[in-house]
């Protein structure tokens, strides 16, 4: 057929071919070759390589896309019936294997053990396939949560307006019409644009879980209808603009055509807008026969259509919910159930700390439950983790949505707590009743549950599935909020450095010399576990689990001995594994410590582990129950024959399991101090609680608070006395969980009074702790932490008297008759460290405790942190003067990765209590006093936290300008103490004379970082059974943040008659342990101690590891408590 040629008649073909086709040329300019009826021609020109007969091929065009839609579609229906086959065959061999074992027991037997069910769980998770990974990859790629991936998405966007602009173009030509390829300049564009597109639909096929679905969505099929006509274009030099049948039916081919009427695309969009809304302006209409015959039936099958769909469009928008269906596992990959409490905040931290780039490969899949749909927000969240996130609509409590999330299959279930409630008993109980429809669905389902109060725990052990060797834990926020901000009573600054120590934080690098740099420098390191070589193994594993802190030189490494390592990195850790004496002995560098090519050992000699369960980043599971009676069999644990004989059996001391002091309950009004009472009672040294709550408020738990600061690996007389000052109504409700700690006292008040504060000495106290009751009952986020804010700028701004110090010349109660504190031998080093005297309340430890975390910047008003900061990079979270209940999000995920995690957070925090201490308390909610035995007393060898000063003591040396690698060396080798931080004065490196007290915390830095005298080293200490003797030993004190000394507890005096009897024995044997120093102090006042007779200054005693002892240094603290007789004798029980 000939093409159309222009006005001036130009055309190809002969002419006889032209009069056997019976064409009649038009001679009119610029007009079409007439052609018969039936015949299609397309415009042609010479220039153009394509058809001489001018016939149409929309057909190739439109065959390419069918051919390459039915083709992919048959493709993966053959697959999959391939595959079912394949699964069916397997299933049918397996089944007859089992009857044959059946029907011939014998030879199954001859073969080896039969197999037990149970070892299934036992079995390691399988490893992930390269599709797997190939799929993860394409997944992240188009998901837009990395640069590539985002510039991607951008891209895929700018490349489809650009298609659309190519088509505007096109849409003012022919529907077909000849085109040069290497001339036309839009196909060539066009051609890369699909060509992209190509790429990315090949990236989406492999990301998808589903290929037949992904096969048959809306953008597959445009994609089917697009790239591959383009590819034809450019083979047959001719283009096409595809399925557009309105301007197909432009004109009637049995009127050859001659009825048309131009049409741009954009008024064949307003003809279309105009006609389905039935406005009829007239102004554009169609002309051709089809067209009208087209826009009737269109309109009438459209009103019927709508019509009939109306009601069951509104049935199923009222019905059918948007994130209904079922979750569909993937091979190769684990999922988690996370439920409770789901909001953008909750979410957002979770997913943040869960899916942080310092964690190894996150092959887990997230499933989000909730019975209310999220709003935009957390939609929008959501979708920007849509490679490994899900959402679907349910409660738990219903079993049709547990199977829907597949709960069965779920390597584990989170619930979340809403921390913000306004009743915690009410939310705890939800979640409980979680964990019970849960446990009642799948019993084998591993939880992780956060309790807001910590009474509440008890009632999860009544559920009988509930297993904590199984992986069941309860995170009680109450418990460890109190038990971090105890320690920080003990070391101030220590709940920020666990706090960063558990949680994932990015490493922010800084290039100015400031406080900030070194502070994110020690942030950037988290908590990592990993098995030990058994290079450094000794002797055999034996048959018990637990956890020890910096164990002394007496614990041998056992094979199979799992290691907790403060890294910045889990490679850094995995040199512990791979390290081989054969081959890294001589390595002084250790990043040479790679895995070695030699056998290892552990395949030469099986391990005698027995099986347990494995953990999620490869360890082995540890039972939590970490209760030190476990390991105490070891001799050099147990009391010496002279402790034995000193013990007096009808005493009780300490508490049933022998890990807290404890005293017989005392009715609260016996601890009440009027104000002039307290005014009188000096007071030093102490802790002062300042508790906002009344009747009607929730209970925070204060005996999470006391229990650390009562924990038995602390001699009596090393205990800080704690005054609460609140509401008496308040205190009242809390006192029957703490009548049985001694050394308690109670000032009705107000901490918002500075007559109350001042009766307390709070200038004098190691720590200030507010804590509000009433954090929860108020609407607006921004007021929750008004009376924590009011009452710490309160004591901020509190003015002191000079004269009144901490050691007052006239004072017969600061210091031991006979000692003479202008001599030389009083001296820091020699003899008794004098406490600069506070004369401004911003000088007073204090820790606050915050629910908004925006709220810190209120807190300090000479900071500068923005409002929107991250509460972990403002300066009091840094400092440890402030501490907030978010930071113990990030426990959720920690405890999943890793099952110690938890155990080894709440050894440190909250002074050792275990599962049977639980059990107790549930039982009485009360400490349960009993006798000394060598096993109970045994439990108080356990390390402790303190702050080692570098000032004076047998490190001065190297607190100025040594290194802290050379410290930690030192202190370990030396003393068996282990460092782990510094706590630094703010502007120590800017080496000014006047310089803020504000300390900030580092964590764990490297080994040639450089120390300055003022430094405070956090460090873990052994416990020291003759603390309490007196006798010449190397001391150092706690210091507090605002001094380079400070008092760590309160001496109390009291008359001797007032002591218990105990055997004549024990008072002689201490007696001529201490005639040297009685020699030498001359008449002294007795000091209240847990020995049995004799009174002593508080020693801290750091006993070196070697034969040779340092030039020993007594320290001694001075005695500013004067607590009336009466309440003395009580404590001491």
């Amino acid at each position: 057929m000939l093409a159309v040629a222009d006005g001036n008649g130009s055309y190809g073909g002969s002419s006889s071919s032209r009069m056997s086709n019976n064409i009649n040329l038009n001679k009119k300019p610029d007009s079409f070759v007439s052609i018969s009826k039936m015949d299609l021609i397309i415009p042609f020109s010479p220039d153009v390589p394509c058809d001489n007969n001018g016939q149409r091929m929309w057909w190739a065009f439109l065959a390419s896309s069918m051919v390459t839609f039915f083709g992919g579609l048959f493709i993966i229906l053959l697959w999959r019936t391939l595959k079912y086959l394949w699964t069916v065959c397997c299933h049918c061999n397996i089944k007859n294997k089992e009857a044959q074992k059946v029907n011939n027991p014998m030879n199954s037997q001859a073969d080896g053990q039969p197999k037990n069910p149970n070892d299934k769980d036992d079995a390691p998770a399988s490893e992930v396939g390269w599709m797997t990974s190939v799929k993860d990859w394409a997944g992240v790629m188009i998901s837009a949560q990395t640069l590539t991936g985002r510039v991607l998405v951008v891209l895929v966007f700018a490349l489809s307006i650009g298609a659309l602009g190519i088509y505007f173009i096109d849409s003012s030509d022919p529907i077909e019409s000849c085109q040069n390829f290497y001339k036309d300049f839009t196909l060539q564009i066009d051609m890369a644009f699909n060509v992209f597109f190509l790429l990315y639909f090949g990236l989406r096929f492999i990301a998808a879980n589903d290929k037949l679905w992904f096969w048959l969505e809306v953008n597959s099929v445009v994609d089917f209808f697009t790239v591959p006509p383009v590819f034809v274009s450019v083979y047959l030099n001719r283009s096409w603009l595809g399925l557009r049948f309105l301007r197909l039916l432009r004109r009637d081919p049995w009127e050859n055509f001659q009825n048309s009427q131009p049409l741009s695309y954009w008024e064949c969009v307003y003809l279309l807008m105009v006609t389905m809304s039935t406005v009829g302006y007239g102004d554009v209409y169609a002309r051709t026969t089809l067209g009208r015959l087209f826009m009737v039936f269109f309109i009438l099958g459209g009103l019927a259509m709508f019509a009939s769909y109306v009601p069951e469009i509104i049935e199923l928008i009222g019905n059918r919910k948007k994130y209904g269906g079922s979750y569909s596992a993937v091979n190769g990959r684990k999922h988690i159930v996370v439920c409770g409490h789901i909001t953008l905040e909750s979410v957002s931290n979770f997913l943040k700390d869960f899916l942080h780039k310092d964690r190894d490969d996150v092959n887990v899949e997230i499933v989000f439950l909730h019975n209310i749909s999220p709003n935009l927000e957390l939609e929008a969240l959501f979708k920007r983790h849509f490679t490994q996130v899900e959402f679907y609509q349910g409660s738990v409590l219903n079993p049709h949505d547990l199977a829907r999330v597949k709960i069965e299959s779920a390597d584990a279930c989170l619930i979340l707590a809403n921390k913000y409630c306004a009743d915690p008993d009410a939310e705890d109980a939800s979640n409980i009743m979680r964990v019970i429809s849960i446990k009642n669905y799948h019993p084998k389902i591993r939880i992780i549950t956060q309790m807001l109060q910590y009474h509440n725990k008890a009632h999860l052990l009544n559920i009988p599935s509930w297993n904590w060797k199984e992986g069941d834990d309860a995170i009680c926020l109450a418990e460890l909020k109190a038990g971090f901000i105890a320690q920080s009573c003990l070391a101030q600054g220590l709940s920020t450095m666990l706090a960063n120590l558990f949680s994932m934080r990015s490493y922010i690098k800084i290039e100015e010399d400031t406080w900030q740099k070194y502070y994110l420098e020690g942030v950037a390191n988290e908590m990592y576990t990993e098995y030990l070589s058994i290079c450094f193994c000794s002797k055999a594993w034996e048959l018990y689990s637990t956890i020890l802190i910096n164990p002394g030189n007496h614990v041998k490494m056992q094979e199979g001995t799992l290691g907790f390592f403060i890294a910045s990195d889990a490679k850094e850790v995995k040199r512990a594994f791979f390290y081989c004496k054969a081959c890294h002995d001589d390595i002084t560098d250790p990043k040479r410590i790679k895995k070695c090519g030699c056998k290892r050992i552990e395949d030469e000699h099986p391990s005698t582990l027995s099986p347990k369960k494995k953990q999620r980043n490869g360890g082995m599971r540890n039972s939590p129950n970490c209760s030190p009676k476990m390991m105490r069999h070891d001799p050099l644990l147990i009391p010496g024959n002279e402790q034995i004989e000193n013990m007096d059996a009808n005493v009780k001391i300490y508490d049933s399991t022998g890990m807290f002091h404890w005293c017989p309950s005392k009715d609260i009004e016996k601890v009440i101090l009027t104000r002039s009472e307290a005014s009188m009672t000096v007071l030093s040294g102490h802790v002062v609680v300042c508790i906002f709550g009344d009747v009607t408020s929730a209970l925070v738990g204060l005996r999470n608070l006391v229990m650390p600061l009562r924990a038995s690996n602390f001699h009596y007389h090393e205990l800080k006395p704690i005054v609460f000052v609140g509401s008496l109504d308040y205190l009242r409700r809390e006192w029957e969980t703490l009548h049985n700690f001694p050394k308690v006292s109670i000032l009705p008040g107000t901490p918002l009074s500075r007559a109350d504060l001042r009766a307390v000495n709070i200038n004098l106290c190691d720590m200030c702790v507010i804590l509000s009751a009433n954090q929860n009952n108020i609407d607006d986020a921004s007021l929750q932490d008004k009376e924590c804010i009011l009452a710490t700028l309160n004591i901020k701004s509190m003015q002191f008297d000079d004269s009144i110090g901490v050691l007052q010349a006239n004072s017969q109660g600061f210091t031991p008759p006979g000692m003479d504190r202008s001599s030389a031998d009083n001296s820091p080093v020699h003899g008794l460290v004098r406490q600069a005297s506070i004369t401004t309340g911003s000088n007073i430890p204090i820790i606050t405790e915050l629910v908004n975390d925006s709220n810190v910047q209120f807190l300090d008003q000479d900071d500068d942190d923005d409002p929107d900061t991250e509460l972990y990079l403002t300066q009091p979270f840094a400092c440890g003067t402030a501490f907030a209940i978010s930071v113990l999000d990030s426990l959720m995920s920690a405890t999943y990765f890793n099952d110690n995690i938890l155990t080894l957070i709440r050894t440190l925090v909250t002074g050792g209590a275990t599962p049977e201490l639980e059990g107790l308390l549930a039982e009485e909610n009360a400490l349960r006093g009993g006798y000394s035995t060598p096993q109970t007393l045994a439990n108080r060898d356990r390390c402790r936290v303190a702050q080692l000063a570098l000032y004076d003591g047998p490190f001065a040396d190297l607190g100025d300008g040594g290194c802290y690698g050379d410290l930690f060396c030192k202190a370990l080798k030396t003393y068996n103490m282990l460092c782990f931080g510094i706590y630094r004065l703010r502007d120590a490196h800017l080496c000014a004379t006047s310089q803020c007290t504000k300390r900030y915390v580092i964590t764990n830095p490297p080994y040639e970082f450089e120390l300055v005298p003022t430094d405070l080293i956090f460090c873990l200490m052994q416990f020291d059974h003759n603390a309490g003797q007196s006798r010449a030993s190397l001391s150092h004190s706690s210091h507090s943040s605002h001094s380079s000394s400070k008092k760590s507890s309160s001496v109390h005096s009291i008359p001797a008659t007032n002591r218990q009897n105990r055997s004549s024995k024990a008072r002689e044997a201490r007696d001529k342990q201490n005639a040297t120093r009685m020699n030498r102090m001359g008449p002294e006042k007795r000091w209240f101690t847990d020995e049995a007779e004799n009174a002593y200054p508080r020693n801290i005693q750091i006993k070196p590891m070697s034969t040779h002892m340092a030039n020993q240094i007594n320290q001694y603290k001075s005695t500013s408590s004067l607590i009336p007789p009466i309440r003395e004798v009580e404590d001491e029980c």
